[in-house]
């Protein structure tokens, strides 16, 4: 206890003395200006790149990973401590992204060392940006039926094929991508995974729209695109192993944005907002009981998962592989987050179904649009219908 208390002392007095002034209080509310690093990395202004470069070099952009891979090497407790010291100055978090949250976890546990020495550095030091390749225009739910097709030429692979809902990949630098590469196996038995670089000759991405009016979302095909073998991770025709275990990490990086930390204390402290804002308050309490009643009830959803999910992320981040515990968390928080937006629009009366034009805020038309964007929240990273039957499977046992 003693020496975390010192770590304590230590981290507070680096922070103070290291982290840019104009950062302070800002958290991790604004996700516009969240540094997603990579080739083309954008940055709100000049402080958030001095940030990154602060902390990349301290190896605090990802504390728990092991230092020989650019990582802090600190412990499950000094990484709570380092949050929590962060969280007291309203510090934002120096660099996100799935490189951290997703292919980073998986490297660290399939792949191979000079892969780990190759990618995982770049990652944290902010040099290059991931995207995820896969899901196809015929194979969602159902995501073994992909048809990639990958052909051994040699030392490397030829792809040919379409992924489509991938997220981000016009900012992307490299794609972690699920290619068929034994068409006559089983539908699981076939499939490989393999890292790609996005300036390799043949990708070529197509921004998706959706109803709220913009998208991360992309369509990448690959014509004739050459991958080494050397990219591929654990095995030739084992990729599914890799897959459902990243897909994990990812259901786990979900439920933490759209219901857990970061999402729901945004989301809490909006909901009471608007409430009072459109419903009036009476002796410092809402004026309708009914809607006071469920705001209520959202904050106790709200703060009891953030507990729980925040349990199984300080898990992830020491190593434990995610298993069907994150396809509860996926779905209890997305779910909160749908059902935070359809309250604070139905508190909102009118004024929350805004699309353009005199007579709504930017707040209600940004509102409108969040609200249909949740729309999404029960089927990307696995439908909500998927996630039930694992947990049946693999939780009740009912498999």
């Amino acid at each position: 206890m003693a020496d975390l208390e010192k770590f304590r002392s230590e981290t507070r007095s680096w922070l103070e003395a290291n982290a840019p002034e104009s950062l302070r209080g800002k958290g991790n509310a604004d996700m516009d200006a969240a540094v997603w690093g990579g080739r083309k990395a954008k940055f709100a202004t000049p402080d958030h790149k001095v940030w990154l470069e602060i902390m990349a070099e301290k190896q605090w952009t990802s504390p728990m990973w092991p230092t020989e891979y650019g990582g802090g090497g600190l412990s499950k407790a000094e990484d709570k401590v380092l949050t929590q010291e962060m969280a007291k100055l309203g510090l934002p978090a120096p660099l996100i992204g799935f490189g951290l949250t997703m292919i980073g976890p998986t490297l660290l546990r399939f792949g191979n060392e000079e892969q780990k020495k190759e990618h995982l550095p770049k990652i944290c030091r902010g040099e290059i940006r991931w995207c995820q390749g896969y899901s196809e225009p015929g194979a969602g739910s159902d995501l073994a039926s992909l048809q990639t097709k990958a052909v051994r030429d040699g030392d490397e692979f030829v792809i040919n094929g379409t992924k489509i809902w991938t997220s981000y990949a016009d900012q992307a630098d490299w794609i972690f991508a699920l290619v068929r590469t034994d068409p006559d196996a089983k539908k699981q038995e076939g499939i490989t995974f393999i890292l790609i670089d996005m300036e390799t000759p043949g990708v070529s991405v197509k921004p998706i729209q959706l109803i709220s009016g913009k998208s991360p979302f992309c369509e990448t095909h690959f014509e004739d695109v050459r991958a080494k073998v050397s990219n591929v991770i654990h095995e030739i025709n084992a990729g599914w192993t890799v897959a459902k275990a990243l897909l994990g990490h990812e259901r786990t990086m979900i439920s933490q944005t759209f219901g857990g930390s970061r999402g729901a204390r945004k989301g809490r402290g909006r909901l009471v907002e608007m409430a009072a804002k459109y419903l009036g308050e009476e002796d410092g309490q809402l004026a309708d009981p009914v809607y006071r009643n469920e705001v209520a009830q959202m904050e106790m959803d709200v703060a009891a998962f953030r507990y729980a999910a925040q349990r199984m992320n300080d898990n992830a981040k020491a190593g434990h592989q995610p298993g069907a515990e994150s396809s509860m968390f996926k779905v209890l928080g997305t779910e909160n987050n749908m059902n935070q937006h359809e309250l604070m629009v139905r508190i909102a009366g009118p004024q929350g179904i805004g699309w353009e034009g005199e007579g709504f805020e930017e707040p209600e038309i940004d509102l409108t649009r969040e609200w249909l964007r949740t729309r999404g929240n029960s089927i990307e990273g696995g439908t909500t219908e998927v996630q039930l039957n694992i947990m049946s499977k693999h939780v009740l046992g009912l498999g």
